[in-house]
């Protein structure tokens, strides 16, 4: 005769099996955040400063948490260390650009932030990269960022399937100058008025 298993046993025995017999959904949701907007002071830098001196340090290797050039940098060290070089303050990480409100990516330009989720398990659904578009509205997007891959430094890369799968959001840095219409030009004298 068999020896009778204790109830708690059983017990035990059919949560494990529904344990295993219960499917795991992995989908991409994205955390939602109440989106802020985009608030940084550039004083009189232009984007165009930020992109010609981004790109004097194309070549530079790649290093972990690293914001010193003599060392390399990672891709958030090195977008820091570009908007410092002329006094720009931005959040150190990619991740805290999360609730930063974003601009269509078809209106990116010079200096915009272009925010992408990260390659490991622990941060792929997360914004985990981080780069400077060097491009205009209208033309291929391309954005220089600093990056472990192949080419293991600072680098320009375009805008290609692998990226878009990983894109986030991009970040409108700087402020756009309001156009000044013809008919809102008050005249200085009246002379300038007749």
């Amino acid at each position: 005769m068999k020896p009778v298993k204790p109830a708690a046993h059983h017990a035990a025995k059919k949560h494990k099996a529904n344990k295993t017999t219960k499917s795991h959904s992995h989908s991409r949701s994205r955390h939602h955040y109440a989106e802020v907007e985009a608030n940084y002071e550039t004083g009189e830098t232009t984007p165009d400063e930020l992109v010609e001196f981004a790109q004097t340090l194309k070549g530079i290797r790649y290093r972990y948490g690293s914001t010193n050039p003599e060392k390399g940098f990672d891709c958030s060290g090195f977008v820091n260390y570009v908007f410092s070089h002329f006094g720009i303050s931005i959040p150190r990480s990619s991740s805290d650009f999360a609730p930063v409100k974003g601009i269509d990516i078809k209106d990116a330009q010079f200096g915009d932030l272009i925010l992408f989720t990260g390659t490991r398990s622990h941060n792929y659904h997360s914004a985990g990269h981080i780069g400077i578009v060097i491009s205009q509205p209208g033309e291929p997007l391309v954005f220089i960022h600093s990056t472990s891959g192949d080419e293991n430094g600072v680098t320009e890369t375009a805008m290609n399937e692998r990226y878009q799968r990983r894109y986030i959001k991009t970040i409108r840095v700087f402020k756009e100058e309001p156009q000044v219409q013809e008919e809102d030009v008050v005249p200085d004298t009246l002379e300038e008025a007749r």
